[in-house]
């Protein structure tokens, strides 16, 4: 009898290990280097950055501005404060690239700094609410500075955290994975924020300001517990590669200019700027402009979000095939843009024409652009690789997308705002003076940087072949970035 369990538990476990390669949508990034059990540990320090990113601009958004009574320009500030550290990311990259320790460890150290950062910062938060509720005697600036610096601090943490543990799957997966193992991580972290969300949510149903103390103490005490679990055991020490003289800020200047002139990188990241800040701009005024313009009710523009995450989706399964088939990764993303450009048009004409189908067609095809787009952009970042610098290039990425992504978002509110507020002077005559006149400069405006990053991505692409091309790499699920 027991020789029968035995066999049928074999059976089943052979069975299971079948149907999960098929199904799964990431076991073909696991590899002998990398199982997926491991993989899976260490992507969990991206969960935690998920959770910090929902805690910062979601929930104490909110709770600061509603409950709490802060200026929103103010909360707004806050919120931009982690855009500061965003730059440095690079530089964090190569000083995890050339971390001289005697432990072995080059990675290892910016992830656990990082960690700190998040834990300090989560900390500190707590008390910067006390002072801003007004029940302390404390002067309110002493609040407001607190909670800048809380920000602040999380917001260097999670950067930090991000670009040395994506520069730490890269080394430890093979080449052929390695775009699979990243993209992996990137979608642990859109896990991570839809867990979080939903946790938070849950708990603060019944809200008072001492759960919400505590609820952000206890995000404080998972992020540390995240990333001490995720770093366990994952990096090798090899103290003979990281003995030596520390790198100075020289060694980074040299680096960054090789990097720079290697392969047109500072083509590359321009264009992955100018597209990402393009595709980002409408972010904030997709939603005012279907219900201020054309009227549409609160619960019809909710549905527009469910539409440019559904031309994403799409985007993703196609750039999926094309890419396995052997395409050039920058010329699925300059087909990207080209389609970014006919759905700005088709939001544009939707107001003129008072067409809602317009708008949400247009919608669509944004959402399906930048699929295309940051799918191509993304291996073809993860193809700069050089040597074991990661750090620098992975860093430079992130640091250009980041930057832009966010500095776009908040130019395209300003003006849309300076915009409207002169076209009700009638400085554009009376033609102009209408609420969408605000929305169709912003948008025009991402038509023109579009078009400037198809100007900048047209010399990377390489030439077409026509017969006898080879198959690339394979490109599945695990592909898609965040």
């Amino acid at each position: 009898m027991q020789g029968t369990v035995r066999s049928l538990n074999a059976s089943m476990a052979r069975a299971w290990t079948h149907v999960g390669l098929r199904f799964l949508p990431f076991a073909d990034a696991a590899t002998t280097e990398l199982p997926l059990g491991r993989m899976l540990r260490l992507a969990l320090f991206q969960v935690s950055v998920g959770m910090a990113v929902v805690l910062l601009n979601g929930t104490l958004n909110r709770v600061m501005i509603v409950e709490l009574s802060v200026p929103a320009w103010l909360v707004a500030a806050m919120i931009s404060l982690p855009l500061l550290v965003a730059p440095f990311r690079v530089f964090i990259g190569f000083r995890s690239d050339t971390h001289k320790s005697a432990l072995g460890w080059r990675r290892v150290p910016y992830i656990w700094y990082g960690t700190l950062l998040q834990f300090g910062g989560l900390a500190i938060m707590p008390f910067a609410l006390v002072i801003l509720s007004g029940d302390t005697h404390g002067p309110a600036w002493l609040g407001h500075a607190s909670a800048a610096l809380a920000f602040l601090l999380v917001g260097a943490g999670l950067h930090t955290t991000q670009t040395a543990g994506l520069a730490l799957a890269t080394d430890l997966a093979p080449p052929e994975a390695r775009p699979r193992v990243v993209a992996l991580l990137y979608v642990m972290l859109l896990l991570g924020m839809v867990g979080s969300s939903l946790v938070f949510s849950l708990l603060l149903l019944e809200f008072t300001p001492l759960k919400l103390i505590q609820v952000i103490q206890g995000a404080a005490v998972v992020t540390f517990l995240l990333n001490g679990i995720a770093l366990w055991k994952q990096e090798a020490r090899r103290p003979s590669q990281t003995r030596g003289e520390k790198t100075s800020l020289a060694d980074f200047r040299q680096a960054w200019r090789q990097y720079i002139r290697t392969d047109r990188s500072a083509r590359f990241l321009v264009a992955v700027g100018l597209g990402t800040a393009a595709f980002n701009m409408q972010d904030i005024l997709l939603e005012p402009y279907g219900g201020e313009v054309l009227g549409l009710s609160v619960s019809a523009t909710t549905l527009l979000t469910a539409l440019l995450a559904s031309g994403t989706l799409i985007a993703f399964a196609i750039a999926a095939r094309r890419l396995a088939d052997g395409a050039d990764p920058y010329r699925l993303a300059a087909i990207g843009a080209l389609i970014g450009v006919v759905g700005f048009s088709a939001v544009i004409f939707a107001a003129p024409m008072n067409s809602p189908q317009w708008f949400r067609a247009g919608t669509f095809l944004i959402g399906f652009g930048f699929g295309l787009f940051a799918i191509g952009t993304l291996v073809a970042a993860m193809s700069r690789e050089n040597g074991g610098q990661s750090g620098i290039a992975l860093g430079a990425w992130g640091a250009v997308q980041a930057t832009a992504a966010g500095g776009a978002i908040f130019l395209g509110g300003a003006l849309r705002d300076l915009v409207n507020m002169l076209a009700a002077r009638g400085v554009f005559g009376p033609g102009m003076a209408a609420p969408e006149a605000g929305y169709s400069f912003v948008y025009h405006l991402e038509i023109a940087l579009l078009f400037a990053a198809l100007i900048a991505i047209g010399p990377l692409v390489r030439p077409a072949v026509v017969t006898g091309s080879k198959p690339a790499k394979r490109f599945g699920l695990a592909e898609f970035p965040g």
